[in-house]
């Protein structure tokens, strides 16, 4: 599932290609891409009919789009394989295109979607101007009010291994699998650290770490395992060459030279250097 880097890819491409555009014809392909959108496929064609997009926004892992009809902001769910692209008019269908908006420059942008995971919904804006269902989702990193020494706090009062805590979008957003573990790689902190016995440097450290290996990512493009995770262009991240433990296992850790060991977490994988991130003697599973 994307993550950070990846979403803000995306929303930087549609600010620059789709903002400011004014939607001519909405064709839904598939009616499970718009299944959040209870009114269903044709209340949703007509919602964004004649819309001009007027700003692409994000917290955390989550991107909308705002029209010029101020209560209404479309909110793209990505899902495992979900992808935005912005075509020509005359450019081939894609296997998996799931909804079309043609645009009044001649481009399309198109929702993309191999495993139907994903979607897009029209969604009331807030009183702090977030989609409805965004309105619990902590602020992240990137985010000018964000406040690291709130969220220090708030990790501190978890009962939960610190892994856990930073995949809270309730705690800190953006931060997915394989960014939590590249962070306490580079924080030297184990996944499993009960959070009641972290200190506030350590929490600090952790986070600015996330902070830091993110911003990186982003510099690259993002991070891309395979063909499902691209920018509205069709182009690949490749911040996976610089990942230092995340599907490493058993290569030399960068630092130390230590195997890179893989552990079972939350029915996926953790990654961690054995010497540089010691398991804790009360692990926090």
């Amino acid at each position: 599932m994307p993550e950070l880097p990846e979403v803000e890819v995306v929303r930087r491409g549609l600010a620059e290609h789709v903002v400011g555009r004014t939607v001519t014809a909405v064709e839904v392909r598939h009616p499970r891409a718009v299944r959040r959108h209870l009114p269903g496929p044709l209340d949703f064609a007509a919602r964004l009919d004649g819309r001009t997009v007027t700003a692409a926004r994000r917290r955390g892992k989550y991107l909308w789009l705002e029209l010029d009809r101020p209560a209404d902001l479309v909110l793209a769910h990505l899902g495992m394989s979900g992808q935005l692209l912005v075509q020509p008019v005359d450019a081939l269908d894609e296997t998996h295109l799931r909804i079309r908006l043609r645009l009044d420059d001649g481009n399309e942008l198109r929702f993309v979607d191999q495993r139907t995971f994903g979607g897009l919904s029209v969604e009331d804006r807030t009183d702090d101007g977030l989609p409805a269902p965004v309105a619990h989702i902590a602020r992240d990193p990137f985010d000018p009010a964000y406040l690291v020494e709130e969220v220090v706090a708030r990790i501190r009062r978890k009962d939960t291994g610190l892994k856990r805590a930073l995949l809270d979008q309730t705690v800190v957003s953006g931060i997915g699998n394989i960014y939590a573990d590249e962070a306490l790689w580079r924080a030297q902190l184990h996944w499993a650290r009960p959070t009641a016995t972290l200190d506030r440097p350590a929490a600090r450290r952790v986070l600015g770490a996330a902070a830091a290996v993110m911003a990186a990512a982003l510099g690259e493009g993002g991070t891309s395992f395979d063909a499902l995770y691209v920018n509205i262009n069709g182009e690949s991240g490749y911040f996976d060459r610089s990942l230092a433990v995340y599907g490493q296992e058993d290569r030399p850790c960068p630092r130390c030279g230590t195997a890179i060991r893989r552990e079972s977490f939350m029915n996926r994988s953790s990654y961690s250097c054995p010497r540089c991130q010691p398991r804790p003697r009360r692990p926090h599973w």
